[in-house]
């Protein structure tokens, strides 16, 4: 046991990784251990497969999901453990250079995962699920310069000394980390829809620990003596030393200080081009989150279809889209090349039911990878040309077997009364 404290000691930053990794290695025996229980027959592939699997999953879970957990229970720790050993403040200022480092990074792939699409804001029309910027995109630049301030001021308070600053400088970078926790404050507000954006919430939790525990140890660090024999030039300074000489008095301070640094950032943010009111537009100009103001579009539903892809996807001039139709509960773009495509089919069932299983067959197989592969406008718009023969084909069909083919081909895709595709 003594070895191990000591190895934790030594080597802090190796042991958090691993003690993830063995977290995550429990985790993915667990997952193993449950498929080889509910799957019968599994066989020697089958656990050969499961035992590779669990070397994959540990992995993953150890490295992206559990780790920054663990990251912020060390930091939770150091907040509650206290200031006053040097050797904890000097580890806490590394994990907080990790912390801070890497919640960048598993943040961006969160979102990536969660298809957040931090370049699309409100106005832009999405595809299947989804999500709209919580960040207004206009507005990124204050929500940077916030940020960097709460860095400045994080950095002045960590790395340099009380007895080398002037009270004001330190209640100014107070402020500056105040800026920080409340910027994190309503990102965690704006994120917090649904349980599976928790992981979005651990950077921003993480950086007000990371304040706390600084603006603490600084108050703790601060000797009342130091200012005593300074002088400055300006009467205002010196009043400021003298109020501020006791630091209990430094949190409240901050807090009026905050303002006054806000606003000096917006005006200077303002000569870069911002808005004024962009601090605020920043999370209320954005769709599909708490403190969103605006409604977007209703996302277009891509789906193994490739003919409601290229309805969907392809530029309107070229695929001419001419409403919305509801497909397998879902909302999809229909244009008038899919409506013959599905009316030819429903045809083909109800005549040939044998012929329409075999064209069917040959569609599930080949069709739904041309579907993935449209991935823009430009190749759907390919699709569409190119089957414009087989839709003159298929409507000729439609008009020497059906008496009001154009009735047929107008009520597709239209909810209860829609065909079968």
């Amino acid at each position: 046991m003594k070895r191990l404290e000591g190895f934790c000691k030594k080597h802090a930053v190796l042991a958090s990784v691993l003690l993830a990794e063995a977290l995550g290695a429990a985790a993915g025996a667990c997952l193993v251990l449950w498929r080889i229980l509910t799957l019968s027959n599994v066989g020697l592939v089958g656990l050969a497969d499961s035992v590779t699997g669990f070397f994959s999953v540990s992995f993953l879970l150890g490295t992206f999901f559990i780790y920054p957990m663990v990251l912020t229970a060390i930091q939770a720790a150091g907040l509650v453990m206290g200031g006053k050993n040097a050797r904890l403040v000097r580890l806490g200022k590394l994990f907080d250079g990790i912390v801070l480092f890497l919640g960048v990074l598993y943040t961006l792939l969160y979102a990536s995962l969660q298809e957040i699409c931090l370049n699309a804001d409100w106005t832009r029309q999405l595809v299947n699920a989804q999500v709209h910027t919580p960040i207004y995109t206009q507005a990124r630049l204050t929500v940077a310069a916030v940020a960097l301030t709460a860095l400045c001021g994080y950095a002045v308070l960590a790395y340099i000394p009380a007895q080398k600053l002037a009270p004001l400088v330190i209640v100014c970078s107070m402020a500056a980390m105040y800026l920080g926790v409340a910027e994190c404050i309503l990102w965690i507000i704006q994120i917090w829809t649904d349980v599976e954006y928790l992981p979005l919430c651990l950077a921003p939790l993480d950086f007000i620990l990371i304040a706390a525990k600084t603006i603490r140890n600084k108050i703790g660090e601060w000797d009342p003596k130091t200012a005593e024999g300074r002088t400055y030039r300006y009467p205002f300074l010196g009043w400021c030393n003298r109020v501020l000489a006791k630091s209990q008095r430094w949190c409240a301070a901050a807090f009026v200080a905050m303002l006054p640094l806000l606003g000096i950032l917006i005006c200077l943010l303002v000569l870069l081009g911002q808005e004024p009111d962009a601090v605020i537009k920043a999370w209320t100009q954005s769709s599909d989150w708490n403190l969103s103001l605006q409604t977007a579009p209703q996302n277009i539903y891509y789906d193994e279809h490739y003919l409601c892809t290229v309805a969907a996807g392809g530029h309107k001039k070229i695929v001419k889209p001419v409403r919305r139709g509801v497909r397998h509960g879902h909302w999809v773009i229909v244009n008038r090349q899919l409506c013959i495509a599905n009316a030819f089919e429903q045809i083909l069932e109800e005549r040939t039911p044998r012929l329409h299983r075999r064209i069917r067959q040959f569609y599930d197989t080949y069709g739904f990878p041309v579907a993935k592969a449209i991935r823009s406008p430009y190749a759907a718009d390919l699709v569409y040309l190119l089957m414009k023969p087989l839709e003159w084909l298929f409507l000729a069909v439609l008009y020497f077997c059906d008496v009001k083919p154009e009735n047929r081909i107008a009520v597709q895709y239209m909810g209860k009364t829609n065909y079968k595709t």
